[in-house]
């Protein structure tokens, strides 16, 4: 099918009415860094606060989105933009939708999170840079996958034998080897309170 024969059907529910309702301004939070950088945590951790305030969430997650929606992808660093673009997409709709999105993902790569980032209006895409050193990142190996990579029975891992293109101008830079899951929830809740995303 032609892509002209496809328009975007508007409602008449908008996204300001999704966000009046919820009483909260949508946006993505793109936790971005190595594996072991606490992306997941952070987020998980910022939901939960988030959730206790009485607002409107949803956490995409690396591993969990491989299990359906990219569940035919390899990690290849074509795949992984793939995986990357999908993902973005339906991190926009749920913005759409009225929600606070957190998505955390290694993304290693500027190009795909700035794709993301085009995808949304510039106040609602907030790069969270992870910047937790790889030292400390392989001494935790939540999953042992660092010890794998060095075996070399992982190709392609990032950090390792795959690039990790960190952010050049992020909208917070958090490190989990310098502070506590309290202090990174503090820091990110106020950064949502400044701007009036939440209130």
């Amino acid at each position: 099918m032609s892509e002209s024969n496809i328009v975007w059907h508007l409602h008449a529910v908008s996204k300001s009415d999704r966000a009046t309702q919820k009483q909260q301004q949508p946006c993505v939070l793109w936790f971005t860094g190595l594996s072991g950088s606490g992306k997941s945590t952070i987020a998980g951790a910022l939901e939960h606060a988030l959730i206790e305030r009485g607002n409107h969430t949803y956490l995409l997650d690396g591993d969990n989105v491989r299990h359906g929606l990219c569940g035919d992808l390899d990690f290849s660093d074509q795949a992984r933009q793939e995986n990357i673009r999908r993902v973005g997409e339906v991190a926009k709709l749920m913005a759409d939708a009225g929600l606070i999105v957190l998505s955390a993902f290694i993304s290693p790569f500027t190009q795909e999170r700035d794709f993301v980032r085009s995808l949304l209006p510039a106040a609602e895409f907030i790069e969270v840079h992870m910047a937790t050193p790889l030292e400390t990142c392989e001494q935790r190996d939540p999953k042992g996958l660092y010890k794998k990579a060095r075996r070399g029975e992982i190709s392609n891992f990032t950090g390792i034998d795959s690039d990790y293109e960190a952010p050049i101008n992020p909208e917070i830079v958090l490190d989990t080897s310098a502070h506590s899951i309290d202090e990174c929830v503090a820091k990110l809740t106020q950064y949502l309170l400044d701007k009036g995303i939440i209130r």
